[in-house]
C-alpha cells in the first residue's frame, strides 16, 4: 500500500518565506502530493490560490496553541479556506508534570470545541516529551490523558534523538495517527542525512502505519543546512521505495 506523501513547508522556510510559489512548484515537481503548512505568513486567499495553481492538497497545518486559543475563529477560517480538517499544535514545554496535565485537559477541550465544525486537533512532538519531568514523560501524559479525536503526530527522527524508539513508542497508541513526520536522524550526522541513508526503521514504521495507525498522510520534515529541494526530492524517492517494498 503506497501512503500519499506531503512535505512540511518548513522543510524549504527560506524559499517559502521569500516565494512561496517558487516553494510550492518545487514541492510539487519533486513528487509531494500535499502540502503541511505552518505559521501564518500569508492571507488564506493566497494559501488556497497555490495549492490550486500547483495541484496540490493541504494535509494539516501547525497551528501555535496560543493561536488557536486567542484566535480560535480566524484560525478556523484560514483552515477552512484550504479545505484542511487537521490543526496540529506543534510545540509545548512544562516546566511541570502539572503543566502537561493542564495542556492535555486544553487539547481535549480543543477537540471538542472543533469537532461540530469537522476540524480535529493534534499535537506534534520534539525530543523533549520523551524526557521524563517529576518521573512522567509528556508524551505519555498527552497520548494517555487525550480522547481518541486528538492526533498523535509522532515525528520519527524527534524521538530517535531522544533516544526512545518509534517501532516500541507508535504501537502504544493504536488508530492514533492519521499523520506522521517522516523525519530522517541518525547516530552518525543526526538530522543531517535524508531517508534511505538513516537509522530509522522505515519498514516497521510504515507497517504500523497500515496495519495499526489509521495513517492517511505521511508528512515528509527534511531540514538540511545545504541544497533543501534536493534532498526532499531523494527523501521522497527513498520513500516511496520502502513502501513499495
Amino acid at each position: 500500500m503506497d501512503f500519499p506523501v506531503a512535505l512540511q513547508m518548513f522543510s524549504l522556510r527560506e524559499m517559502w518565506e521569500a516565494n512561496p510559489l517558487a516553494a510550492m512548484r518545487a514541492a510539487k515537481e519533486a513528487g509531494y502530493q500535499g502540502i503541511e503548512f505552518y505559521g501564518q505568513h500569508y492571507g488564506a486567499n493566497l494559501y488556497a490560490a497555490l495549492l490550486e495553481e500547483c495541484g496540490l492538497v493541504c494535509c494539516g497545518w501547525h497551528v501555535n496553541y496560543m493561536d488557536l486559543d486567542e484566535r480560535f475563529d480566524e484560525m478556523i477560517a484560514r483552515n477552512r479556506a484550504v479545505n484542511n480538517h487537521l490543526m496540529v499544535v506543534p510545540w509545548f514545554k512544562g516546566e511541570k508534570a502539572a503543566d502537561w496535565h493542564k495542556f492535555a485537559e486544553w487539547l481535549n477541550d480543543m477537540a471538542e470545541k472543533c469537532a461540530p465544525l469537522g476540524m480535529r486537533i493534534g499535537y506534534h512532538n520534539h525530543a523533549h516529551e520523551f524526557q521524563p519531568v517529576d518521573g512522567e514523560r509528556p508524551w505519555d501524559i498527552i497520548a494517555n490523558e487525550t480522547i481518541p479525536q486528538v492526533c498523535l503526530q509522532m515525528d520519527v527522527g524527534h524521538v530517535m534523538n531522544s533516544g526512545a524508539d518509534p517501532v516500541a513508542e507508535l504501537p502504544k497508541h493504536p488508530y492514533r495517527s492519521p499523520s506522521i513526520h517522516c523525519k530522517p536522524w541518525s547516530q552518525a550526522a543526526k538530522f543531517e542525512t535524508p531517508i534511505g541513508k538513516d537509522d530509522v526503521d522505515w519498514v516497521k514504521c510504515l507497517d504500523f502505519c497500515r496495519k495499526q495507525g489509521g495513517t492517511e498522510w505521511l508528512i515528509v520534515e527534511y531540514t538540511p543546512k545545504d541544497d533543501p529541494v534536493t534532498a526532499v526530492t531523494e527523501s521522497l524517492t527513498a520513500l516511496r521505495g520502502l513502501m513499495r517494498g
